[in-house]
């Protein structure tokens, strides 16, 4: 059975104080895969459709040598909503090394980490002893542009899309 859902990056404007208007989003409607038999597939798909576009731009010149490296947050965030309804855990843990922080998913004590292979190039290993489950960083959780366009990569048939809901309110403070 095939599910279609959706991730939704949504376009917010300050109003004043504490009062924030969502007035359009990006929206990519997409199938959803079966976990854990599609696992394997979709890791190699995320990890084909990396790209140093979508590294951090402080991460780049490492990635060049190892070009898994900066690519955590955004392919666990894919993994993440491709499996949406398996419900894994996000995981994630500040790191040694020229990384801030590392991020993976976790299903009971199984860590699923597409990115692991990154700590190769290193003399410490990723810091799943110290993970603790955690949000999507940035305002509201809501999912990266760079996902949903890593997505569409490894899912062209998905849907991706601007929807402007009003037009952008100015400020009034």
């Amino acid at each position: 059975m095939t599910l279609i859902s959706s991730v939704e990056h949504s376009k917010y404007v300050k109003l004043a104080p504490r009062n924030y208007v969502k007035w359009a989003a990006w929206i990519l409607e997409y199938e959803q895969y079966n976990y854990p038999e599609d696992l394997e597939m979709i890791s190699k798909l995320i990890v084909d459709n990396l790209d140093l576009k979508f590294c951090p731009p402080r991460y780049r010149e490492l990635n060049m040598g190892n070009p898994l490296f900066g690519h955590c947050y955004h392919a666990t965030q894919a993994m993440y909503f491709f499996f949406k309804d398996a419900e894994l855990k996000v995981m994630s843990a500040k790191c040694q090394g020229p990384a801030e922080q590392h991020w993976w998913l976790q299903d009971d004590d199984k860590i699923i980490d597409i990115t692991a292979s990154q700590y190769d190039a290193f003399d410490f290993n990723p810091p799943y002893d110290k993970g603790k489950e955690t949000k999507w960083y940035g305002w509201k959780n809501r999912p990266h542009r760079k996902t949903q366009d890593l997505m569409k990569l490894v899912q062209p048939s998905a849907n991706l899309y601007f929807e402007k809901y009003r037009e952008k309110p100015k400020k009034s403070y």
